[in-house]
């Protein structure tokens, strides 16, 4: 079976955010703030469907999972 692979800028295009590689890492960079014990989907900074989609994606161990742990780990203190 082949997998699926969704890049960093692919997960932010389908966020609806801004998605050159400078404007992911600048988004990084500026919401880097994801305590341990909170699941990214919850941070504060998504919208509502943002958020949605990021915990389908954890759940259902989607396509995107990848890209939402990659993401995940970033995010994190």
């Amino acid at each position: 079976m082949d997998s699926v692979y969704y890049s960093m800028c692919s997960l932010f295009k389908q966020l609806g955010l801004p998605h050159e590689p400078e404007q992911v890492d600048e988004f990084i960079a500026h919401h880097k703030a994801v305590s341990d014990g909170v699941s990214i989907d919850q941070a504060p900074f998504w919208n509502d469907s943002q958020s949605q989609f990021l915990k389908s994606a954890i759940e259902d161990d989607s396509v995107w999972s990848e890209a939402v742990d990659q993401l995940d780990a970033r995010l994190r203190y």
